[in-house]
């Protein structure tokens, strides 16, 4: 059942014109955990807020240090299976254009182009004063030089790259502040309670609104962040694909659902569509 299934899903990706909604499960093949699927199940995680964010040194202390071990195994990660397959759809001329929920840059990095990152990126960081963005790059060598002797090994890593320490081992952790202006600095990503800017919610709403397909990857679709997406594709009669493992908050919605693993599914998906002529 599970090949016709695919069989199913290579005949809507067919015909071009596909939205790409990706969320963690996509990149758990490389080694990121998610919050909701199978590797998250048990992750009992309470992710940095905005409010807290900007409102303690103690808090941004605390942060900086766990995920300065965080990006350790996120900064390394190489995309999948799952990231090339989506890549090979976008060079075969398939895609309208990829929504991801993810803040790796696996997506990027397997060579997709027309990549929306909804929640931002890891792989940057903004000052909240002058709003300069330098690469996290530089941000590391800068807390590396500040804590010298600082040294942490982490009971588990989240997806959004915070390491679990302990108190002990946050104290003492230098923070670095903006080069430019001395302000504080934030990576380049949503924090829960900080709203996703409106151009980018919109941009995202003209790809899905515009697409002949909305195909959902890796997203449990439990929070309305993604869920929005798939609500509006609905509205508009757009036919939309599930592939996630587990049941999603977009099920109803959906003309297609496929419980499976990301990254052999989607393989099998590419050898089922046609190899353009060069």
């Amino acid at each position: 059942m599970e090949g016709v299934t695919v069989t199913r899903l290579a005949e809507l990706v067919a015909g071009g014109g596909v939205a790409v909604l990706s969320g963690a499960g996509l990149s758990t093949e490389s080694g990121i955990p998610d919050y909701r699927g199978p590797t998250g199940r048990a992750r009992r995680a309470e992710p940095m807020t905005y409010q807290r964010f900007v409102g303690s040194a103690q808090a941004r202390q605390r942060y900086w240090a766990r995920s300065h071990v965080g990006w350790r195994e996120i900064g390394q990660a190489r995309p999948n299976a799952g990231h090339q397959a989506v890549a090979e759809l976008e060079r075969r001329g398939l895609l309208a254009g990829i929504v991801t929920q993810n803040v790796d840059g696996l997506h990027q990095a397997a060579g997709a182009r027309r990549v929306i990152e909804l929640h931002g990126g890891l792989d940057r960081v903004v000052c909240l004063s002058c709003r300069e963005r330098t690469p996290r790059a530089e941000l590391e060598r800068r807390l590396r030089a500040a804590n010298p002797a600082w040294e942490a090994a982490a009971a588990r890593i989240n997806p959004d790259g915070d390491a679990v320490l302990t108190d002990a081992q946050v104290t003492g952790f230098q923070v670095v502040d903006c080069v430019a202006c001395g302000g504080v600095l934030k990576p380049d990503v949503v924090f829960f309670g900080e709203n996703v800017p409106r151009p980018r919610v919109d941009e995202c709403f003209a790809l899905v609104a515009g697409a002949s397909l909305l195909l959902v990857l890796g997203s449990s679709l439990t929070v309305r962040s993604g869920l929005r997406f798939v609500t509006k594709a609905a509205l508009l009669g757009i036919p939309i694909a599930i592939v996630n493992q587990g049941e999603t908050g977009g099920d109803a919605d959906a003309s297609l659902t496929l419980d499976a693993p990301l990254g052999p599914t989607l393989t099998e998906l590419t050898t089922r569509l046609p190899v353009p002529a060069q």
